[in-house]
């Protein structure tokens, strides 16, 4: 690691607030029918992130859908406690597959490494089915937001090898710092 990447990171955050978002009808439609839904892939993100010292400062399941995805961002995002959006599901190619499309347009800033080098640690793990990934990141309003599959093996193969260790120095970079 380069000598200046190591002085951001040591000025950076070492806790945010994480807020975890996740895209499924099929859990969704459980939750309207008083069930309780299995959110592996959500359950991963928090447990993770607070494993990792973060704090956890929200949590909600939507359907895929473009009108309840950009509500459940803009509530997120306008809390002062959250200073990342991790979103699970929706990031495929199927046509109920939204995230990409209603949330890409909104960002400020793009990180587009992650979505990069997700795709390419995917490729090692899954092989050519990483190309299907839609996976993607960047700042809104100072907050970073990434856009993870809704697999449970995506979802941590995102946290552990790319998130979680720059999760500190991209906030303090987003902040102005």
């Amino acid at each position: 690691m380069s000598k200046v990447a190591e002085l951001h990171k040591e000025s950076s955050p070492a806790s945010a607030g994480v807020y975890v978002l996740t895209c499924s009808t099929s859990k969704y439609k459980q939750l309207q029918e008083g069930m309780q839904p299995d959110d592996v892939s959500g359950d991963i993100i928090e447990r993770l992130a607070a494993d990792a010292g973060h704090k956890i400062a929200g949590r909600k399941l939507i359907p895929d859908s473009g009108l309840m995805i950009r509500r459940a961002l803009r509530s997120a995002l306008a809390k002062r406690a959250v200073d990342v959006l991790i979103v699970t599901g929706g990031t495929g190619i199927s046509q109920t597959d939204v995230t990409f499309e209603t949330i890409y347009p909104l960002l400020e800033r793009e990180l587009p490494g992650f979505g990069e080098i997700f795709r390419r640690i995917s490729y090692d793990e899954i092989g050519s089915p990483a190309m299907m990934s839609r996976a993607f990141a960047g700042t809104i309003k100072g907050k970073a937001v990434f856009c993870l599959p809704g697999s449970p093996n995506g979802v941590r193969t995102a946290m552990e090898k790319l998130i979680l260790p720059e999760l500190g120095h991209i906030i303090g970079l987003s902040r102005g710092r």
